[in-house]
C-alpha cells in the first residue's frame, strides 16, 4: 500500500501571514482577543489559546485594548465600531480576501448590484458583502438571482476566495444564459485565490492515481470542503478529517494507495501525525 503526499500541503502564505501578525501581536500587547477564529483550524486556535489568545465573536466581548481582525476579514462597520470604542485594530486579513473587498466596494460605489458566488454564512463572504455597502447578495445557486422581484441592471460577480474555479465558471455561465437579455451591463471579477486553485488541481491529479483519499482540515473551512468535493467528483473514496484520531481501520482495507492533501490553515505538525497513524495501520494491516 503506498501512501503519497500531494505536492500542495499545509499553511499557505495568508495562513502563514496571519499566524506572524498574531504571535507578533502577543509579544508586543500579551493578552489579545480575535473576532472569530484567525484561521479556520480548532489545533491552530487551541495552540494560541494556551498563549493568552482568546476568541470573541462581537465588539462589545473585547475586554482588553487590542482587535485582532481574523485572516477572513469583517465589513468596514466592523472595523468602524470596534475604531469607535478606541482599540487598537491588528488586521490579519489575507491580501487575497481584501483584493475581494475591494473589487467589491469598487462595483458598489460604480453603481454595480454585486453578486458574490460564495456561502453566505461564511464570514469572509459576509464581510466582502459589507464592503459592497449590502448592495448585492451572496449565493451559490444561480437560479436565486433570477427570482429576484426586481432585477438590477447593472451587475457585478465575484467569488468567495476559496470556491472552486470550476464551479464560479458554471455560476457565471448560468446567469450569463438567463439574464444576458434582462440586464445593461455585466462585470466580472476573478477574485479565486491562486493558491487554493493550485492545491486543488495537485489534489485533483492525486485523487485520480490512488484509490483512497484523505482531506485534513477542519469543518468549517470552506477551502478544505471544496478539496474534498474536488476528490469525491473523480469518484474517489474521500474522507475529510481533522485530526489522525478519525482515521478509520476500515477505510484502508483493501486499499493499494492512499493520498493526502490538506486545507490552508492544516499545521504540518497535523500532517506528520496523520502520515504516522497511516503508516502505523500500514504496518498492522501488512502483518495480519
Amino acid at each position: 500500500m503506498d501512501i503519497e503526499k500531494a505536492t500542495e500541503i499545509g499553511f499557505c502564505f495568508g495562513v502563514k501571514r496571519a499566524l506572524k501578525i498574531l504571535e507578533d501581536t502577543i509579544r508586543d500587547h500579551g493578552e489579545v482577543e480575535t473576532l472569530g477564529p484567525v484561521v479556520h483550524n480548532q489545533q491552530v486556535v487551541d495552540k494560541f489559546s494556551q498563549i493568552g489568545v482568546k476568541v470573541v465573536t462581537a465588539p462589545d466581548q473585547i475586554k482588553g485594548n487590542v482587535a485582532v481582525i481574523p485572516s477572513h476579514g469583517v465589513s468596514p462597520n466592523m472595523l468602524e465600531e470596534l475604531a469607535s470604542r478606541g482599540l487598537k485594530i491588528m488586521d490579519t486579513t489575507c491580501p487575497n480576501v481584501r483584493k475581494a473587498q475591494t473589487a467589491a466596494r469598487e462595483l458598489s460605489e460604480a453603481g454595480f448590484w454585486v453578486i458574490i458566488f460564495g456561502d453566505p454564512t461564511h464570514p469572509e463572504v459576509k464581510g466582502i458583502l459589507g464592503w459592497a455597502g449590502h448592495r448585492g447578495m451572496a449565493t451559490l445557486d444561480s437560479k436565486s438571482i433570477t427570482k429576484l422581484d426586481e432585477l438590477p441592471s447593472r451587475l457585478g460577480i465575484l467569488s468567495q476566495t476559496t470556491r472552486n474555479p470550476a464551479q464560479f465558471v458554471d455560476f457565471v455561465d448560468n446567469i450569463i444564459g438567463s439574464l444576458t437579455s434582462q440586464i445593461d451591463e455585466l462585470r466580472i471579477i476573478n477574485t479565486l485565490c491562486n493558491i487554493t486553485k493550485n492545491r486543488q488541481t495537485a489534489a485533483l491529479e492525486l485523487a485520480k492515481k490512488v484509490s483512497l483519499m484523505i482531506v485534513v482540515g477542519g469543518r468549517n473551512s470552506a477551502n478544505t470542503r471544496c478539496l474534498a468535493q474536488v476528490c469525491s467528483s473523480t469518484g474517489t473514496e474521500t474522507h475529510h478529517i481533522e485530526t489522525a484520531d478519525e482515521i478509520k481501520d476500515a477505510w484502508l482495507k483493501g486499499q493499494g494507495s492512499i493520498g493526502i492533501t490538506t486545507g490552508t490553515s492544516i499545521p504540518h505538525s497535523v500532517i506528520d501525525e496523520v502520515m504516522l497513524k497511516l503508516e502505523e495501520m500500514r504496518r498492522r494491516l501488512d502483518a495480519d
